[in-house]
């Protein structure tokens, strides 16, 4: 046949030849025909009144229903396949499987059962034998795996019947037996060794396992005489051919483990005050004691002597560091090596940790009332400079004005919902020069002013009542402008209101970009951005950050910019944390650092955005972690008198200089999420009533200034 060059185009007809030739391949028998270490399940025998599960059929998997629990199916099926000459058997450490494994040959097979609606469904699979030894038969305790292998039972007969049975049957199997020259790849094989009461011997299987996939490593056979007259057989990989250096595999519970192991579990973490470790490592019990002597010495550990031996140790070590002592145990089982690693931190440490947190607390607290009280005095500072560009001059009502409520002459931003009661504006007058307008003005016209105990310069309340209607006033500096607001029953007109015209959100001229200088994302288009951080004094990881924005662009173009940003920085919507209108939506996320919102709304044709993140780890740390579906109030005093605080029907005593360098643990409170009506009282001065909003997950501070200010500060 002549030979095609490679790279060379094949002609047509070679290329439809070869192609009826694959057909012909793929017809001719079968698919499960083509490998006989696979067994055909559909061949299987089935209890009486089996009625097989058609919906799920499958080359590779059948299932069907009996009647009954799964325990009688699980015997029922045990019995049949038995019958048929399936060996049941299981797997090392695995002993309690609610499914049942069975050997045939070079075939395996599992059935599996599950309960389901008064029947049991039972389901047969394929099991792919890799590491093929042979079974004694009526042999009793059968555990085997069969990748490695590893074959435990008690045969029958007696030591010199079970030798030759295995010597002839393991070489049918392909297995060769190892001599000096064929082991001398292994510089630690020693075949010369002998077992009292028993005999050993090693095998190779050159032809790697059966389906020639991997090196096959050789395995040693132990045969051990019974009182009884039967024989405990073993077979497992031999000891030269394990690793003798064992490497770390990646810490459980803050604890080493080795590598490789079959299965492991561990409780508590490095910073836990109790840890464990437990493994199955699949290495001999010298390799294991060395690991963990190298390993241990490297992270500050040294034995403190042998510890007493629990049942299946083979060796218990007593070890101990700076701050924790543990205890080590190795035994043996089948063929791994189990360890125990347990960990406790000593009393010593215990208090030391107790009293570097409490230290902490107190310079995190310290710190934050020097922010706290930065932050106060530039505002302080801030608001008097605006202040001077706010005029104390007489106001004149403003002409033909349509308002219940009359309005100043330089009254700007005028909002009136008359249905409502409602009334705003901004002025560029002092609150000074509005409160004495307004009680000029409403006493002129018959109303009659109920007294207040908030009237200051930079902010303002009063309430006015006449014929049975009623209006409240504030009047508050908000930057260089004074902004007032009004509401009551002497404000509702009897006019209804017009219906409000749906806003038309006209599509962005350009997709949005994001911004890759900003540390949270944000639009390239924007009007304003601002981004603020709260962190632990001295730490650099932020308990919260908040970026704010104003975007001239549709609601649902900056809600996909940002479902699309935040999914690219791996973070999560929760199910049902989204509500999304054409005017407002609402998302709750988890970030990797931990809970996060996107606020989205519309002001003056514009979409407004607030993207609130935290970062729980820190706030774990940090110790202001509030209560599951709660919220955190912590209280501060930087005045030198006693305040007294009452909310959600509680009254708190605020020392002076609580929360300060002082006496840094002020009073704390949990409270669950919603509005706070809350009064603050001082010696000598008008109680103080304001409002605080709370959420769940939400930290906050409530700090007292000295002159009885309260500044509310969300911390997480």
């Amino acid at each position: 046949m002549p030979m095609i060059r490679r790279g060379a185009q094949a002609p047509a007809r070679w290329l439809l030849l070869a192609c009826g030739i694959l057909a012909m391949a793929s017809t001719s028998r079968h698919a499960s025909a083509a490998d006989d270490g696979i067994v055909d399940v559909r061949t299987l025998p089935r209890p009486d009144g089996a009625v097989e599960d058609t919906s799920r059929a499958a080359t590779h998997r059948v299932t069907y229903a009996l009647p009954g629990g799964v325990a009688a199916a699980s015997e029922t099926t045990k019995k049949l396949l038995s019958a048929e000459g399936w060996v049941p058997y299981v797997y090392p450490l695995d002993e309690n499987s609610s499914a049942l494994v069975f050997k045939k040959g070079r075939q395996g097979l599992r059935a599996s059962f599950t309960q389901t609606r008064g029947q049991s469904a039972v389901s047969y699979t394929p099991n792919r034998i890799y590491s093929n030894v042979p079974f004694p038969d009526g042999a009793t305790e059968l555990v085997f795996d069969e990748t490695r292998p590893y074959l435990g039972c008690i045969a029958p007969g007696a030591l010199d019947a079970t030798s030759d049975f295995f010597g002839s049957e393991m070489a049918a199997m392909g297995w060769r037996r190892l001599t000096a020259e064929t082991a001398s790849r292994w510089p630690n094989a020693d075949l010369g060794e002998t077992v009292p009461n028993g005999v050993r011997a090693f095998y190779d299987h050159p032809g790697g396992d059966t389906t020639q996939f991997y090196k096959q490593k050789p395995v040693m056979l132990t045969l051990m005489r019974r009182d009884d007259g039967r024989t405990n057989v073993e077979i497992r990989v031999a000891p030269f051919a394990l690793p003798q250096e064992l490497e770390a595999d990646d810490d459980m519970a803050g604890l080493p483990r080795p590598k490789p192991t079959k299965s492991a579990r561990g409780l508590g973490g490095a910073s836990s005050n109790k840890r464990e470790m437990s493994a199955a490592a699949m290495a001999e019990l010298p390799a294991v004691l060395a690991f963990y002597r190298r390993e241990l010495a490297a992270r500050g550990w040294h034995e403190d002597g042998k510890g007493p031996l629990a049942p299946g140790d083979d060796v218990a070590i007593n070890i101990s560091s700076v701050e924790e002592t543990g205890v080590l145990r190795l035994g043996r089982k089948y063929d791994f090596t189990m360890i125990s690693l347990t960990a406790q931190v000593k009393e010593s440490a215990l208090a030391a940790r107790a009293k570097a947190k409490k230290e902490a607390d107190a310079r995190f607290l310290g710190d934050a009332l020097g922010a706290a009280q930065q932050l106060i005095a530039a505002d302080e500072a801030r608001r008097k400079t605006q202040a001077t560009s706010l005029s104390d001059a007489p106001l004149n009502v403003l002409a033909d004005s349509k308002t219940p409520l009359p309005l100043p002459e330089n009254a700007e931003g005028v909002r009136l919902e008359g249905g409502d009661g409602r009334l705003e504006f901004s002025s560029a007058s002092s609150v000074k020069a509005l409160s004495t307008f307004y009680r000029a003005t409403l006493k002129g016209s018959g109303w009659k002013e109920q007294p207040s105990v908030i009237n200051q310069p930079n902010m303002a309340v009063m309430a006015f009542s006449r014929g049975g209607k009623s209006i409240s006033m504030t009047v508050m500096q908000m930057g260089s402008k004074v902004n007032v607001r009004a509401n009551g029953s002497g404000l509702v007109t009897e006019a209804a209101k017009p219906a409000a015209a749906a806003e038309v959100q006209a599509k962005s001229s350009e997709p949005l970009k994001p911004d890759s200088d900003s540390q949270l994302p944000v639009p390239t288009q924007r009007s304003s951005k601002s981004f603020a951080t709260t962190k632990i004094p001295g730490g650099e990881a932020p308990l919260r950050r908040e970026l704010t924005a104003s975007i001239p662009a549709p609601l649902q173009d900056v809600l996909a910019f940002y479902r699309a940003e935040l999914s690219r920085l791996g973070w999560q919507e929760k199910t049902g944390g989204a509500a999304v209108s054409a005017e407002r939506a609402k998302i709750d996320f988890t970030s990797p650092q931990g809970p996060a919102t996107l606020t989205l709304g519309r002001t003056k044709g514009e979409t407004t955005v607030n993207l609130a993140q935290k970062n729980a780890d820190v706030a774990a740390k940090a110790d202001i972690m509030p209560k599951e579906g709660q919220a955190r109030l912590m209280l501060g005093n930087m005045g030198s008198s006693e305040a007294s605080l009452t909310i959600n029907k509680q009254t708190v005593k605020i020392a002076a200089g609580a929360g300060g360098p002082q006496s840094p643990k002020g009073p704390m409170l949990d409270l669950p999420p919603g509005k706070y009506p809350y009064a603050l009282r001082m010696p000598g001065q008008p109680a103080r009533t304001e409002a605080l909003t709370v959420g769940a997950g939400e930290a906050w501070g409530l700090l007292v200034g000295p002159s009885g200010d309260v500044l509310p500060l969300q911390m997480y």
